[in-house]
């Protein structure tokens, strides 16, 4: 199959999952969703990679256990902001998080113009040119704005895990100690995991984790970051899909065009603006 219809299939996986989550988090929380997820996931990863413990510096320690306190608290924040905001307006608003970090890695006058252009964006899908600000759900903005914080990190320590682990040893690694971190968030909801919940966590975390990484994995043994950065930079759209097609999310027109300027800007910047050489995996 195509390297790119690999991502796309990725990126479909990924946005559906979060809005199957989103289905969750009223009843259960967001910390019980993010642990399901997070469970689920890990026991998959330690089953398949089987990560060797032993024998790693305390540097790739330091580095493993960023990555996974990045994950984990990228996750509950996301997860958070979507008992506020449209699926899609959330994670436009947390795609600024790397956006702004590979602006400020690039130093290009190109990126720092695509950067603004994305605040514009946001600006526009937060409705706070149109709506009184007393009205805004500030929470779930700010939850977002956090969640896109976490993934920028979530890629410094990406990035760094990768160099010091062999395989996959990293991300399981790192996927234990996220579970870990937000399991006491998610206790207080362990009594309401009926089947049909628990079901929709291993779906979630299907959807979510098992499946993209594994598809992305593939792709990016045949992809450049430039090609891979365009196609990232379409996350946003297929979130608004995954809204209006499992949660009847429908966005206005003005917050469209929002997200219409935030996946230019991420097209320059992580697609164009990247070098043309092996692409790096910055799933959520």
């Amino acid at each position: 199959m195509p390297a790119p219809l690999l991502v796309l299939g990725s990126i479909v996986s990924v946005q559906f999952g979060g809005a199957l989550a989103a289905t969750l988090v009223p009843l259960i929380g967001a910390g019980g969703a993010v642990v399901l997820r997070l469970l689920f996931g890990t026991a998959v990863l330690l089953v398949v990679v089987r990560p060797r413990w032993r024998g790693h510096s305390p540097r790739a320690w330091r580095s493993v256990i960023g990555f996974g306190v990045g994950l984990g608290l990228m996750n509950y924040t996301f997860y958070a902001s979507l008992a506020h905001l449209p699926i899609g307006v959330a994670v436009t608003i947390e795609f600024i998080g790397p956006l702004t970090l590979a602006a400020v890695l690039s130093r290009r006058i190109t990126d720092g113009v695509s950067v603004l252009l994305a605040a514009a964006g946001i600006l526009l899908i937060s409705e706070a040119l149109t709506v009184p600000l007393s009205d805004l759900p500030w929470r779930g903005l700010l939850l977002a704005a956090a969640a896109g914080t976490c993934w920028a990190s979530y890629i410094v320590f990406s990035a760094r895990t990768g160099a010091a682990f062999e395989r996959l040893d990293g991300l399981a690694i790192a996927m234990v100690i996220a579970t870990i971190l937000t399991l006491p968030l998610g206790v207080s909801s362990i009594g309401s995991w009926t089947p049909e919940i628990v079901v929709k966590g291993l779906g979630i975390a299907l959807l979510s984790s098992v499946l993209p990484y594994s598809l992305e994995l593939l792709a990016l043994r045949r992809m450049t970051a430039h090609a891979f950065g365009i196609m990232l930079s379409l996350e946003p759209a297929f979130a608004a899909l995954a809204g209006l097609v499992i949660l009847s999310q429908r966005l206005t027109a003005v917050q469209l065009v929002g997200m219409a300027l935030v996946v230019v800007a991420s097209a320059v910047v992580l697609g164009f603006g990247a070098r043309k050489e092996p692409a790096q995996s910055t799933s959520t």
